[in-house]
């Protein structure tokens, strides 16, 4: 680390610790040369995930609107803003973790509606419903169907 007074390029860590709920670290150091000190922060370098548009354009994940589609399919419904939480630090989890750096939509997409099933099957219509762009009341109704078919193989 060079030293941002004299430039030198040899400095000691005085004094260390963990800052932002532990997703850095904040180091005192002294350059060895002219002895002042100057503090630097440590993280870990993030790879930028890509998501790949149904259009086929590409853009950077983007997590609040991950979460706002899921807030928008839970409006007036019993679902508590922690849980909704907890779905999209679950899928970003699960998306960074897989090394992959480039993600389909329709793949993020999958993994919501895995969520949403589980936590409340009319924020599930509803999101399925946008995201699978239902044309008509039959393309509905045929998810219904599906959805009524497991609720029965599950009792």
């Amino acid at each position: 680390m060079n030293c941002p007074f004299c430039g030198h390029h040899e400095s000691k860590v005085v004094d260390s610790r963990p800052t932002d709920e532990g997703q850095s670290i904040r180091r005192r150091r002294e350059c060895i040369d002219c002895g002042r000190r100057f503090t630097t922060y440590e993280k870990v370098e993030e790879l930028p995930l890509i998501v790949i548009k149904k259009s086929r354009n590409r853009e950077a994940f983007n997590r609040n609107k991950l979460l706002n589609g899921i807030i928008k399919s839970c409006e007036k419904r019993p679902v508590a803003l922690q849980d909704i939480e907890k779905i999209v630090d679950e899928i970003e989890k699960y998306l960074y973790n897989s090394m992959e750096k480039e993600i389909k939509t329709e793949f993020i997409g999958e993994l919501v509606m895995d969520q949403l099933k589980k936590l409340d099957e009319v924020a599930y219509v509803r999101f399925a419903s946008v995201y699978r762009e239902f044309k008509d009341i039959n393309t509905f109704m045929g998810e219904l169907r599906k959805l009524l078919k497991e609720k029965t193989r599950e009792f």
